[in-house]
């Protein structure tokens, strides 16, 4: 595959998780009306989503081991498609959550090919510059899913934002079954036997490298998970926006992040690995402090929360590749299950994360100033000391 349409490909792939999860949060206040459905069982479709999403990857990821990336990816995109069509036609709150975990389930088998895939091509290095390019094209889908979301929701209700999803599962589907050729070379016959599997994944835990780029990963997505879920909330119910005025913040935000992976490539190319994400450390802690100082003195306004927040997903645009792409470094012939290993953990932190905010929201703007705050603190610290002294990979396979 040309390196363009591969990067294209993944960025489709990947790009499952924000088209997923952002495009439908301007509707969560009108889907809650319809369908009569408390905050908290609200806040379930999503962390169920995510929950389903990492602990399928456990499977998948040595699966994928096993058969190939190909195969186990339009399996996966195929159940997505399905699980989004039910969404759309459920007609009550535990419906709807049995066809997001089902989606969720789908999206892990994608997404944990597709960075598995990164690692089989290219070395840890030069796969952290291609994530970092795939992670702009996330961005850019990331960008349009919120305002289309809030304007899709806004005009004619949640389940044509959601049948938007399915649309765009059914294309992804159509152009890798098209276009995408299978990148594994070695498969592992043993992959999905549990005594290998247990092996392997303790293997992946034990090592210093993997634990400093999966924590850089999990907090990191634990800061973004925090302000996504009470953002819908936040700006809607508290500060008493649209749910499109909604949809262009989240845009904003992705405009952010896409300029953050630019900046990764960059910094990486002239300071190295470890100086870029210790000042990406840096800003992420600047945001936390940033939130608690507007929240705890009631200066915080829309616009106010938003530029706090701008440090830290320009540096989420240099964490999430650099952490991802690490995390699987050390483990050439065991890609599949490095990557399921690393996102079952980031998915963990997003569910406990849900489970804390779906009993602290409470119309105020603390959760999110206590959220960030905390995962900005686990972010900074595990850039300036675990990455620091464990950043540089020594292949373990």
């Amino acid at each position: 595959m040309h390196a363009g349409l591969l990067i294209l490909l993944l960025s489709l792939a990947i790009g499952l998780q924000p088209v997923s999860t952002d495009l439908y949060l301007p509707a969560l206040p009108g889907l809650a009306l319809d369908l009569n459905a408390s905050v908290g069982m609200v806040q379930f479709t999503l962390s169920g989503l995510l929950l389903a999403f990492g602990i399928s990857q456990m499977l998948w990821g040595p699966f994928s081991d096993k058969v190939g990336r190909r195969p186990i990816m339009l399996f996966g995109l195929a159940m997505y498609v399905v699980a989004a069509i039910g969404c759309v036609l459920s007609n009550s709150i535990g419906v709807l959550i049995f066809w997001r975990v089902l989606q969720g389930i789908g999206m892990g088998a994608v997404i944990t090919s597709a960075r598995a895939v990164v690692r089989d091509l290219y070395q840890p290095l030069e796969g952290a510059r291609v994530m970092s390019k795939t992670m702009t094209g996330l961005g850019v889908l990331a960008c349009t899913s919120p305002p289309l979301g809030g304007f899709l929701s806004q005009h004619w209700g949640w389940q044509v934002a959601l049948m938007s999803v399915a649309l765009y599962g059914a294309a992804t589907l159509f152009m890798v079954a098209w276009f995408f050729q299978e990148s594994i070379e070695t498969r592992n016959p043993d992959a999905l036997h549990l005594p290998t599997m247990v092996k392997i994944w303790w293997q992946v835990l034990c090592h210093p490298t993997f634990r400093a780029f999966a924590l850089l990963s999990l907090a990191a997505y634990g800061a973004l998970f925090t302000y996504l879920a009470t953002s819908s909330f936040v700006f809607i119910q508290v500060l008493h926006l649209t749910g499109l005025q909604l949809g262009w913040i989240l845009s904003s935000m992705s405009l952010v992040y896409i300029t953050g992976t630019i900046v990764c490539r960059y910094l990486l190319r002239h300071i190295g690995m470890r100086r870029t994400i210790a000042l990406a450390g840096a800003s992420s802690a600047l945001s936390g402090l940033s939130l608690c100082v507007l929240v705890y003195n009631d200066w915080a306004t829309a616009t106010g929360l938003v530029l706090a927040m701008y440090p830290m997903i320009l540096a989420h645009g240099i964490h999430q590749p650099i952490g991802q792409s690490g995390a699987v470094g050390p483990f050439p012939l065991s890609a599949g299950a490095a990557s399921a290993m690393n996102g079952f953990l980031m998915m963990l932190a997003a569910f406990i994360t849900g489970g804390w905010l779906s009993h602290s929201i409470d119309g105020t703007l603390f959760p999110l100033a206590h959220g960030v705050a905390f995962w900005a603190t686990v972010l900074a610290l595990t850039a300036w000391t675990l990455v620091q002294w464990h950043g540089e990979p020594r292949t373990s396979d």
